[in-house]
């Protein structure tokens, strides 16, 4: 093998995401929403209009994805959909009442998962890991060019 098992940290930071995704999926499950709904209902409370390739960046996921997202969360009333007043082919897309209640309601019990994580590290520790997070990316993105 070319690396001891415990050295290598992909294991490590792959079973933090999971828990992360797990916990999130159970705070936003009572307001109707999956992990990925909540994020492009987040991400669109800050930025109203987003079109969708936008929204997909924001939310670190395909252009493909992010359509199958939109479409369920328009069925359910969650946003609306318009053409731009200029770019006719481009949709802007707005959080209806109904979409900003299931984000309020999902994103207080999101923030409890959150502050769970941000407690167990100071404030200082907490740039680090940041820190130390972005440059485990940007390791990963040299290695795999094509990401």
């Amino acid at each position: 093998m070319g690396m001891p098992a415990e050295e290598r940290l992909g294991l490590h930071i792959k079973r933090a995401e999971q828990a992360l995704i797990a916990a999130k999926q159970s705070a936003v499950r009572p307001a109707g929403l999956t992990v990925p709904q909540y994020a492009a209902l987040f991400a669109l409370a800050g930025s109203p209009g987003i079109s969708g390739a936008a929204l997909a960046r924001a939310c670190l996921v395909t252009p493909q994805a992010m359509t199958v997202v939109l479409k369920n969360l328009e069925e359910r009333g969650f946003i609306e959909r318009s053409p731009h007043p200029w770019h006719r082919n481009v949709l802007e897309t707005q959080l209806t009442d109904t979409g900003r209640t299931a984000l309020e309601e999902a994103d207080r019990r999101a923030v409890v998962v959150e502050r769970a994580i941000a407690d167990e590290f100071s404030a200082e520790e907490r740039k680090t890991l940041r820190d130390l997070l972005a440059r485990c990316t940007k390791a990963i993105t040299r290695t795999t060019p094509d990401l």
